[in-house]
């Protein structure tokens, strides 16, 4: 149990270092950032409760005013902008990262590479998109479009998240939650 919470608030702690990479912000209004690299970590790495667990407790730390996502935002305002289907959908796609890698019986590299593009572009996608078109006063088709320019970064990570997670396998079998 104790390891699980130091764990969890290890990589909370991850993802608000991630934040300190410098972001690209587009015309959308939703930045392009590392976070979502660590997002994808959580679950392939802590396995999905956890993962999810780990995004839940940062975006705690967000809500109550921290300024701790990308560009030193923080507090609620961030859950009435372009961003809001994001932040909405990084546990989600968190839990859906890790059940991908705890199923999975193929090498960890490789489910983690699946279990990020899955969780983290395909369901992280699913929610950010209809967010960015709501408050964006935009349709669904023209929100999805908007999206493209952050498609080869997120393919990047996603890239990442498979090696760094296989990695840590390599390293130390006995610290990937995911994996037991």
């Amino acid at each position: 149990m104790e390891r699980s919470l130091s764990h969890i608030a290890l990589f909370a702690a991850l993802i608000a270092v991630l934040g300190f990479v410098p972001q690209i912000t587009l015309a959308t209004g939703v930045p392009i950032t590392a976070q979502s690299l660590g997002i994808m970590l959580c679950g392939t790495v802590l396995g999905a409760k956890r993962g999810a667990l780990a995004v839940l407790l940062f975006l705690l730390l967000v809500a109550i005013g921290l300024p701790l996502l990308s560009g030193g935002r923080g507090g609620l305002g961030v859950f009435a902008s372009p961003t809001v289907g994001f932040l909405i959908g990084f546990p989600i796609a968190a839990f859906v990262a890790g059940l991908i890698v705890e199923r999975s019986r193929a090498p960890i590299g490789l489910a983690a590479g699946l279990g990020a593009f899955v969780g983290g572009v395909l369901t992280l996608y699913a929610f950010g998109i209809p967010g960015m078109a709501l408050m964006l006063d935009k349709t669904l088709p023209e929100a999805a479009l908007l999206i493209t320019p952050y498609l080869p970064g997120d393919l990047i990570k996603v890239a990442l998240t498979g090696l760094i997670t296989h990695s840590l396998a390599r390293m130390r079998p006995d610290f990937l939650p995911s994996r037991r």
